[in-house]
């Protein structure tokens, strides 16, 4: 069974120097439930479905299966999905032997940052750049299908302040 093994983390410093590529990614869901979702994305003239399972407690490890699908198809699924697209700009920059992608949302999300590392395993060690920040692995919130339907520019309105994270 795939899975996904991966760390986030929101950025405190400067990266955009640091890329060796941007591109533009839109995301919708076609189910985004806790228990699973379907993601269709479009980045780089290319669509991609995804299908995710619950993540493991730790937050670290869920089932994750991906297939690129024909361009056309991505846009007529994206007129499907609920409501709450996610449009970010996506910076992969390298540390050690890993590529770390650092997504710097627009729209409704506009405000955050974060990174993400992807391992082999959970226990596998890597390069901290210098522009992470706090740990967020696990935390829901940080989940795009949650900032689907519960903008980070919304969080203010429910008592969370922002300049916390």
């Amino acid at each position: 069974m795939p899975q996904e093994i991966e760390r986030k983390f929101l950025v405190s410093g400067e990266f955009r120097s640091l890329a060796y590529a941007a591109r533009e990614v839109a995301q919708g869901y076609l189910c985004s439930s806790p228990e699973r979702c379907v993601r269709v994305r479009i980045s780089d003239g290319k669509g991609f479905l995804t299908i995710k399972g619950a993540s493991d407690a730790s937050g670290l490890s869920r089932y994750e299966w991906e297939r690129e699908i024909p361009l056309g198809e991505a846009r007529e699924l994206m007129r499907l999905c609920e409501p709450g697209r996610i449009e970010k700009t996506r910076y992969l920059i390298r540390s050690g032997a890993h590529t770390v992608e650092v997504d710097e949302f627009h729209g409704d999300n506009e405000g955050l940052v974060l990174a993400e590392i992807e391992l082999s395993d959970e226990a596998e060690a890597f390069l901290p750049p210098s522009f992470l920040g706090k740990e967020v692995t696990g935390d829901v919130r940080y989940y795009n299908a949650y900032l689907s339907r519960h903008p980070y520019g919304t969080w203010m309105g429910d008592g969370k302040n922002k300049s916390e994270d």
